[in-house]
């Protein structure tokens, strides 16, 4: 064989080997997901009615091109995903209701499912309220286990909780947004009094955190004890948004730039 038919064979046949590998990295995003979690995966507060859900600008399951969610991102590699995008979150959900909710992204037979929970776990009426680490973990291994049981093969990232310290940070010195924690009474075991620079509530505020970043190690150690589950390395948790990023309706919930910041963040770091 001459010279150049060596070099058109091996070109014909890299070129195969490029379309089968294109093919295969195709198939493997997923034709259906469910995304679980609370009023931040619900979008909440982010439609011009205000103080509703609004799952179409969701980080998940969101349909805005603003967003640019994670459902679109996966849509554009593999429109066998089109309109299976179940948005099983529920406004104010804490991980004891991640069973419930894992349960209904089984009946919906899903290959894919996004946990993002925890911050209602860690924003309460006031501290001693807080969901306790060890009820934490029962809630979220059980979850965990009956989602991996009855859908053996689905895959699955969990977001961490993103740091409520850093929301107080950069908006306790808002008066808008310190008088509507109070009047709303939103987070009152981080955000009560603050205003405050007191020992005694930065104090809270610092147990507070901690109670956060050791939730944030229960999703890590109980993700990575599970069959296909990714973590997210604590980026959500360790990202610094801004005030720009939060609504000025409650100044708690991201609006439609957070939403989308989120999904900027969070989606690189999903293997599929």
């Amino acid at each position: 064989m001459s010279g150049t038919r060596r070099l058109l064979a091996a070109f014909a046949l890299a070129s195969c080997l490029i379309a089968v590998g294109a093919a295969s990295a195709l198939a493997v995003f997923p034709n259906s997901m469910a995304a679980t979690g609370d009023s931040i995966t619900r979008a909440f507060n982010t439609c011009s009615f205000p103080f509703t859900d609004c799952i179409q600008n969701s980080w998940a399951t969101g349909t805005e091109r603003a967003v640019n969610s994670f459902y679109l991102r996966i849509l554009e590699r593999n429109p066998g995903i089109r309109e299976h995008n179940n948005n099983d979150a529920r406004s104010g959900a804490k991980m004891a209701d991640l069973s419930g909710q894992v349960t209904t992204a089984v009946g919906q037979r899903v290959e894919y499912v996004t946990v993002e929970m925890g911050a209602n776990d860690v924003c309460t009426s006031e501290e001693g309220t807080m969901t306790t680490v060890a009820s934490f973990r029962s809630s979220f291994e059980g979850a965990l286990r009956t989602l991996t049981e009855r859908l053996p093969g689905v895959k699955i990232s969990v977001g961490s909780i993103p740091n409520i310290y850093q929301l107080w940070s950069i908006l306790h010195t808002n008066r808008s947004a310190t008088e509507t924690w109070r009047s709303l009474s939103i987070c009152q075991s981080m955000l009560r009094n603050a205003t405050s620079l007191a020992r005694e509530d930065e104090e809270r505020r610092l147990r507070v955190q901690r109670r956060e970043v050791e939730f944030n190690t229960v999703l890590r150690e109980v993700c990575a004890a599970t069959t296909n589950c990714e973590f997210d390395a604590n980026t959500g948790y360790e990202f610094r948004f801004e005030a720009g990023e939060v609504n000025t309706r409650d100044f708690f919930h991201p609006n439609v730039r957070g939403q989308a910041t989120i999904a900027s963040i969070e989606f690189p770091l999903v293997r599929f």
